[in-house]
């Protein structure tokens, strides 16, 4: 044989040994040699996928060269990218919540909205509050030093935060907000049972087109992607009961879907649209019911008594501003959570536990007990709370429920009308000033905002004679 083609063989022995791929059948850890990117040598790449209670899979990536003693470790989505960005709102209050799991994705962005500061987007990490916390705190302190001969003022205005945040790791500076917000829908912050009203939210919400190329999901251009029809200038009435086909984007992959529309009036409340979006591209479904109208002065406040099987069959609307809550069934859902939604009482109920409960308690591996890594008393609260909410869908335990919509936009059949329900009482109430801000109403002009726009066009002299 050809002396060359020996040495070929031999290097591509030595390179499939190399690349060789060693996995542990107990643990299930993958070991590889790859390339360092510091010294060009090879080190040794590690590979573990783990299932993270309440949340998916996940890839723990590690490497190691031995020549250089470089190392990293990352974590990975094992998923796709989700059909919604996620954004998770936390209040840290003790130093339990210190030990809260966080999933951060390349894609996420952590905030500390206390002190207006944010982690930028890296490598995935899965990590504790505390330990995101001490990795902001180390990286703005290290680099203090270099900062205060480079720029003196940016120094002494981050010095005041860092000793803030050293306060809140030491945990003197209770309470504080921490955010999570990743578009790709694949980044978390763990729930905890004994969490109280407003502590914990998590909105999901579509992702905008720029969201999306940063992700690398395939997208049109515009004109390509929408066709825009004026319709029949003839035909401008929207009639009860009609579906309406609409060509609209897709939330998920930004390709052309269609949004299927229909009108409905609710007796004793008022209209409202109901509008289902399915997109053949990528197989994203969704159902959501949105209200018109202008804003009212308050909000509405509805308690409902059930007391048997006909209070779970009441036809029950909940807009996407509306917080459901019910204390017999330590029970609390935040706006946004779940959308608009029109349904049954029982029927809202069961999609609320099978939300939770896929966020719990589902492994997607049979192999894997249901909160197989949980601790045991934390795995008793909500199999206890999971119980119980059960026994309410089954019309095994009376209870109550509230749902309060600052935009007065939710609704719950009245089976008593024209009179008094017994069981259902509605109220209406001034807003908060934090419900406000939410909405966008505080700073809102509704009166005499075409004053400031003809002040603004008058020429310098005569708008300030007009002052």
């Amino acid at each position: 044989m050809d002396p060359d083609t020996v040495s070929a063989q031999k290097q591509a022995d030595e390179s499939d040994t190399n690349n060789k791929i060693e996995q542990d059948d107990e643990t299930g850890l993958m070991q590889l040699e790859s390339l360092c990117m510091n010294c060009q040598e090879n080190g040794i790449t590690r590979l573990l996928l783990i299932k993270i209670p309440f949340f998916r899979d996940v890839l723990l990536e590690s490497f190691d060269c031995s020549h250089c003693q470089f190392k990293n470790n990352s974590i990975k989505s094992a998923g796709e990218i989700q059909e919604q960005g996620t954004r998770y709102t936390l209040e840290v209050t003790t130093l339990q919540d210190f030990q809260r799991q966080v999933v951060k994705g390349d894609s996420a962005i952590f905030r500390v909205e206390t002190l207006g500061i944010e982690m930028p987007k890296e490598s995935g990490q899965l990590t504790t509050i505390e330990g995101i916390l001490t990795k902001i705190f180390s990286q703005l302190d290290a680099e203090q030093p270099a900062r205060k001969d480079v720029d003196p003022e940016l120094h002494k205005a981050l010095d005041g935060v860092i000793q803030k945040l050293k306060l809140m790791i030491e945990g003197s500076s209770f309470p504080f907000t921490i955010s999570l917000d990743d578009p790709s829908g694949n980044s978390w912050i763990s729930p905890a049972p004994h969490d109280e009203k407003g502590r914990y939210k998590r909105h999901d919400y579509p992702r905008t087109r720029e969201q999306n190329e940063e992700l690398g999901l395939s997208v049109e251009s515009e004109g390509k992607n929408m066709t825009i029809s004026a319709g029949d200038p003839d035909d401008l009435d929207i009639i009860d009961g009609h579906v309406y086909s609409l060509p609209s984007e897709c939330p998920g992959c930004t390709n052309v879907c269609v949004v299927n529309m229909q009108k409905v009036n609710i007796p004793h409340f008022q209209e409202v649209f109901i509008w289902s979006t399915v997109c053949e591209h990528c197989g994203y479904r969704t159902n959501e019911v949105k209200t018109g109208g202008a804003i009212p002065a308050q909000g509405r406040r509805i308690t409902l008594e059930v007391t048997g099987p006909e209070d779970l069959s009441r036809d029950l609307l909940k807009s996407a501003t509306c917080a459901l809550m019910s204390s017999e069934l330590d029970l609390s859902v935040q706006p946004g959570t779940l959308g608009g939604r029109f349904t049954t009482v029982e029927g809202l109920l069961t999609q609320v536990r099978d939300q939770l409960h896929g966020q719990i308690f589902e492994t997607g591996d049979e192999d894997l007990a249901p909160g197989d890594s949980m601790q045991e008393s934390e795995k008793a609260i909500w199999d206890r709370f999971f119980a119980r909410l059960n026994s309410a869908i089954k019309g095994e335990l009376k209870f109550s429920i509230t749902l309060e919509d600052p935009l007065a936009n939710s609704y719950v059949q009245d089976l008593y009308a024209p009179e008094p329900d017994p069981r259902l009482k509605i109220e209406d109430y001034t807003r908060t000033d934090e419900e406000e801000d939410d909405l966008g109403l505080r700073d809102m002009k509704t009166e005499g905002y075409d004053e400031n726009i003809k002040t603004e066009t008058l020429p310098p002299a005569e708008a300030d004679t007009k002052l």
